[in-house]
C-alpha cells in the first residue's frame, strides 16, 4: 500500500514537474510519501550529514548519509527557505516532537526566532532517491521530447 501512494505520488509529480524544477510544496510531498509514522523523537549526535528545505514550516534532515527525517514544524519559519544554515536543539542525544526546535543559523541576520518541530517521521532514503532519480529521467524526457 505505501509503495502504491509512493507511486500516486510521482505520478503527480511528473505531471506538474514539465515547466522544470520542482516546487517547495511538490517536494514536500514527495518526502510526505516516502516517510513512515510519526515517532516521538530521532537519535541526533550534534551534527547533521544534510538538510534540505521544504517550503517554510518542514524540511528534512540527514544524520547519516543512509538515515534521514521529515521534520514538520508548529508553523512558518522565517528564513528557513533561503537559510545558509541550521541546527537543531537536543536532550540526551535525541531532537524530541513537540519540545525541541530548529534553530536558523544566518551570520549576516543574527539570532533567529525558534521553530518548534511538530513531528519527525523517517524517510525511506532508498525509495526517495529512487524517485527523485525517476522524477529528474522524467524532466529529460519531456526537454528532449520538446527540443526536437
Amino acid at each position: 500500500m505505501k509503495r502504491l501512494i509512493a507511486l500516486i505520488a510521482v505520478g503527480v509529480l511528473l505531471a506538474g514537474c514539465a515547466t522544470g524544477r520542482l516546487t517547495s510544496e511538490e517536494r514536500l510531498e514527495l518526502y510526505r510519501a516516502h516517510a513512515g509514522p510519526p515517532q516521538n523523537a530521532m537519535r541526533y549526535f550534534g551534527s547533521l550529514n544534510g538538510w534540505t528545505e521544504l517550503g517554510d514550516s518542514a524540511l528534512a534532515v540527514w544524520t547519516r548519509p543512509s538515515e534521514a527525517y521529515l521534520l514538520e514544524l508548529r508553523g512558518p519559519c522565517y528564513g528557513l527557505s533561503y537559510a545558509t544554515a541550521i541546527g537543531l536543539t537536543s536532550r540526551i542525544g535525541q531532537v524530541s516532537a513537540r519540545f525541541d526546535k530548529v534553530l536558523i543559523r544566518d551570520p549576516n541576520q543574527g539570532p533567529t526566532v525558534p521553530c518548534f518541530i511538530g513531528s519527525i517521521r523517517p524517510l525511506d532514503v532508498k525509495a526517495l532517491r529512487a524517485s527523485e532519480k525517476e522524477l529528474r529521467q522524467a524532466q529529460v524526457q519531456e526537454r528532449e521530447g520538446t527540443d526536437g
